[in-house]
């Protein structure tokens, strides 16, 4: 009977998580940001300083881009979209394979039940699936693991080097249209309390990068 709930609770915990790294959404990329140059200290000639309250405060001009945007199938950044779709497809095998222990723990839980509620229990048949299920999920777990650092090496080679170039693109993007600070909205929503629609430049952004850097795999 122990074992008989651990498995159930397995299974619940499990559901669905086979494909957990492909079914939670595209995951959102993280625009790399160039590496800061360190500025060269050169002698200067002594100078006054300007009392604080003196100094001008320079204009500011802040934007909000949606950063989770940029994996939507539909309506996201095209070349990031591709790179997550390659990064799939060639798990799929070990997607399947997962996919397939699932269903088979899955089954095995039902026949337990069924077996334990049965008027003449057989202990041994029972005892024999409930040791076929405990090698099941030790592989299911391995295998899991195992799937889930494949896929992540695999995403990050494919879209690392796009989200460096969407890094560039938002700091031209930026200095063309006199922003001087862009933030990522997915992250501030829950301290968001108001905002005009125009500060979202989020569809812009990735109107104007897919314009400049058209996809060039297969969709």
């Amino acid at each position: 009977m122990i074992f008989r709930t651990t498995l159930v609770l397995v299974c619940l915990i499990f559901a669905g998580a086979t494909t957990s790294v492909f079914a939670q959404g595209r995951p959102t990329p993280t625009p790399a940001r160039p590496a800061a140059t360190p500025a060269q200290v050169r002698p200067t000639t002594p100078q006054v300083q300007t009392p604080a309250a003196d100094v001008p405060v320079p204009p500011s001009r802040i934007a909000l881009i949606d950063t989770e945007m940029f994996g939507d199938e539909k309506r996201g950044i095209y070349r990031y979209v591709d790179a997550v779709k390659l990064a799939q497809a060639g798990l799929q095998g070990p997607n399947t394979e997962l996919l397939n222990l699932q269903n088979r723990i899955k089954a095995l839980v039902e026949e337990i039940r069924k077996l334990q509620q049965s008027p003449n229990p057989d202990q041994r048949t029972i005892q024999a699936k409930q040791e076929e299920g405990t090698r099941l999920q030790q592989d299911f777990n391995t295998k899991q693991q195992r799937f889930r650092e494949d896929y992540e090496k695999k995403l990050q080679e494919l879209t690392g080097p796009i989200s460096e170039q969407i890094g560039k693109a938002m700091d031209q993007f930026a200095r063309e249209r006199g922003i001087t600070m862009t933030l990522d909205l997915s992250k501030l929503l829950p301290a968001m309390l108001t905002a005009i629609p125009a500060v979202n430049v989020t569809d812009v952004f990735i109107a104007d990068f897919n314009r400049k850097n058209p996809r060039t795999g297969t969709r």
